[in-house]
């Protein structure tokens, strides 16, 4: 297939070089491209958009060609949508709203990209309402190191891997602080739970969450040191600033901009989020990692659920 991926950073760079291992002609596209973004993914069968969620819809803003299938493989919710209990909108559906035409797929799983770009081996999720696209894209990507499943639940797929960015802030600042395994077990455990409230909530499937999207890609973020929303609350936790750590951060942490949409829904629309409640205070400087950790553990008893 002629397939063209918007984003040259490094999910971009890396899922470009999954297809064109297996074959195909890849074109990749960055504001930094001397070529246009249109004459870029002119003819192609694919387009797949690898940007930060901030820059989706200047990207849609300067395409004029039509795109007869779309892959999203961004995480986040879109800061310009989601007033008045209204959901805001994920990037797929902010690229569905501009091609209607287009079928749209979402790619998303347990996915660090200087991992996979070691060769190490990996799994990810494609899921569409389009079953003949998602068994497209799948084909376009599986290897032998990278193993792609389909499911047909979108909503989840990229709910689970947008949600699981603000829980992994909370357990960097938990790794910061050294609060041990225990802590750090509970803080995935609970953050599971949040992210399954939310999202059924806002009708995706409950088992989505326990996949490669939710789970999976859950643990991974929450596990490793590659992962920049960890590192954005290890630092915290460190007592470095926020400026700071941004300063240095390679690429973009989208737990940040997902904390401040998430948690106005979540309070408006009185879905109980504590751990992303208590983050997204963090971010705002209106609390230390401490007194959150505090808070968290002070909140009145319950049934597990």
């Amino acid at each position: 297939m002629k397939i063209a991926v918007i984003g040259a950073g490094a999910w971009g760079s890396t899922l470009a070089g999954l297809v064109r291992e297996n074959g195909h002609d890849v074109s990749i596209w960055s504001r930094r491209s001397e070529r246009s973004l249109n004459d870029t993914i002119a003819n192609a069968e694919l387009v797949i958009s690898a940007v930060s969620m901030k820059g989706v819809r200047s990207v849609i803003e300067q395409i004029s060609t039509p795109i007869p299938a779309i892959v999203t493989a961004t995480k986040g919710l879109d800061s310009q949508s989601g007033s008045d209990q209204a959901l805001p909108l994920l990037p797929s559906q902010v690229w569905q709203s501009a091609f209607a035409k287009s079928a749209i797929a979402v790619l998303s799983g347990p996915n660090l990209s200087k991992e996979i770009q070691q060769g190490l081996p990996a799994a990810s999720v494609v899921a569409s309402q389009d079953q003949t696209l998602a068994d497209q894209v799948q084909r376009a990507f599986s290897s032998s190191r990278f193993r792609v499943y389909t499911n047909s639940d979108p909503l989840g797929v990229e709910l689970g891997g947008t949600l699981k960015n603000v829980i992994a802030i909370a357990v960097g600042a938990c790794d910061g602080l050294q609060l041990g395994t225990n802590a750090k077990s509970a803080l995935v455990t609970r953050g599971l739970a949040e992210m399954i409230r939310l999202g059924t909530t806002w009708g995706a499937k409950s088992e989505t969450f326990y996949g490669l999207s939710g789970l999976g890609d859950l643990l991974a973020t929450c596990s490793s040191a590659l992962s920049r929303n960890y590192q954005v609350g290890f630092g915290l936790a460190q007592g470095r600033s926020l400026d700071e750590i941004l300063t240095n951060l390679e690429g973009t942490a989208e737990g940040i901009n997902t904390s401040q949409v998430l948690v106005r829904l979540a309070t408006e629309q009185g879905i109980s989020m504590p751990i992303s409640t208590q983050v997204d205070r963090l971010l705002r400087g209106e609390i230390t990692p401490q007194l959150a950790v505090n808070e968290l553990m002070q909140r009145d008893s319950k049934p597990e659920g």
